[in-house]
């Protein structure tokens, strides 16, 4: 059995910053591309930012010079680092991580989501 859990949102002023960690454990022979995406109320899933196990990394353009992934391969943590946060970004963010899991096939995990909220 394989879980992601996410930790770190919460409620947050414009122009503040949050931590996103997401922890995978279980039986884990691989962890590779891990990354982060998120919901807001009424609109669609969407990536964030990912990074491969060696480091490289992606961002959405909405994120660009804002937020900084990062991992962790010791700790299979993968971490998201939002700064300069407006209301735009409120959400419910989701960790994703690409696992070869002992016993069975590698396939995409999620977490369970963890609430930004971005406000005044």
């Amino acid at each position: 059995q394989v879980q992601l859990v996410e930790s770190g949102g919460g409620l947050v002023q414009p122009g503040g910053s949050l931590r996103l960690s997401c922890a995978a454990s279980g039986r884990i022979l691989s962890i590779y591309d891990m990354g982060w995406y998120r919901q807001a109320p009424g609109k669609q899933r969407e990536l964030v930012a990912t990074i491969t196990r060696d480091g490289r990394t992606n961002y959405a353009d909405s994120v660009k010079g804002r937020f900084t992934i990062s991992r962790d391969n010791a700790k299979n943590t993968v971490y998201l680092q939002m700064n300069s946060l407006n209301a735009e970004d409120t959400a419910t963010y989701y960790c994703n991580a690409d696992i070869w899991a002992l016993g069975g096939l590698r396939r995409p995990y999620w977490g369970q989501g963890t609430q930004v909220t971005v406000s005044s």
